[in-house]
């Protein structure tokens, strides 16, 4: 997992315990890790087919990435190869022989502006975790820090993360915060990433991991529309969703196809009209919407394209993480 992160934190140049509830900590769910089958691939996807803005990044050794930023500054951080015989890391080999060249998604970050305080905490309770990394300025002033994890104490690989109050990769001047806006503006109107989904064998595994990483009040949920159960987990304004599968659905043929891994990511929308519009003329078919835990939503049809499904669903003002969970328990 070192290895991993150290290669993560090229890209990221891009690119817990707590003492107090959840609730009251800054921490948040801050981003994926998407692999496409090229880096032009996942980009055609991403802009054409689901109306996301992309914007540039870097292509160290044979493996580009670029970026999808929203509003309320989480992103997506998309991987493709470039040329043959790529220069990976472990982690990414690691990658590559699950996905074995498809697409998908292994890897999330959690990020908090409180990592000394978590990390010594986190060796507290006994796991082994990384020293920092930082990157791309010096040391006295990085513009992000992380560490992360010897052994990944969840279904799916993790890391925590933070970053300098003026860092901002994918600007040529920082200092103009219209480009800066202008970068977190998309088509169809994606303004804030909700959740992610984590699927395995066993959600209770992951939800009692959580509560031990400091994320406790886990709210059971059963979600039809992916052939799910689990648990929705707050996470500051975010919520992890730890699921397994549950009969015939998304989950189960996931699961029969690949290894632990992201199951999906749900973003807010300002229009959900305009969103499944979009989504509708980029895949040619219609969708349907159904009541999900963020509200109105309807699911993307991106598993072959991306190797993990995209919810989109109507931004609800004041709507606490998991709240649609408990009204329906």
């Amino acid at each position: 997992m070192r290895a991993k992160l150290l290669g993560s934190v090229v890209f990221l140049s891009f690119g817990a315990l707590q003492a107090t509830p959840v609730s009251t900590s800054p921490t948040r769910l801050d981003h994926i890790l998407l692999w496409g089958r090229s880096i032009d691939q996942v980009t055609s996807i991403m802009a054409v087919k689901l109306g996301f803005q992309v914007r540039p990044g870097h292509d160290p050794g044979g493996v580009a990435n670029r970026y999808v930023r929203l509003a309320d500054s989480s992103f997506v951080e998309l991987l493709g190869i470039t040329k043959p015989d790529p220069v990976f890391d472990p982690g990414m080999k690691e990658d590559q022989n699950v996905f074995k060249g498809g697409p998908g998604s292994r890897s999330f970050g959690f990020r908090s502006s409180a990592l000394d305080a978590i990390r010594r905490l986190m060796l507290d309770q006994h796991y082994a975790v990384t020293p920092f990394f930082s990157g791309p300025g010096d040391a006295k002033k990085p513009g992000w820090r992380l560490f992360a994890f010897d052994h990944a104490p969840l279904s799916s690989s993790t890391f925590f993360i933070d970053y300098a109050a003026d860092y901002a990769p994918d600007q040529f001047d920082p200092s103009n915060m219209g480009d800066y806006d202008a970068t977190r503006e998309h088509p169809n109107g994606a303004r804030e990433m909700s959740s992610i989904w984590l699927v395995s064998g066993d959600a209770e595994s992951d939800r009692k991991q959580l509560e031990k990483m400091g994320f406790g009040h886990a709210v059971p949920i059963k979600l039809p529309a992916l052939g799910a159960s689990g648990f929705c987990v707050p996470v500051g304004p975010t919520a992890l969703l730890a699921l397994q599968p549950d009969g015939n659905g998304i989950a189960a043929e996931t699961m029969a196809h690949g290894s632990p891994r992201i199951l999906g990511v749900s973003y807010g929308v300002i229009d959900l009209g305009r969103a499944q519009r979009w989504v509708e003329r980029g895949y040619e078919q219609k969708l349907t919407t159904y009541r999900g835990l963020s509200g109105e939503s309807f699911l993307a049809p991106t598993r072959d394209d991306l190797g993990l499904s995209i919810e989109f669903h109507a931004m609800q003002s004041g709507m606490a993480p998991c709240a649609g969970a408990r009204l329906r328990k």
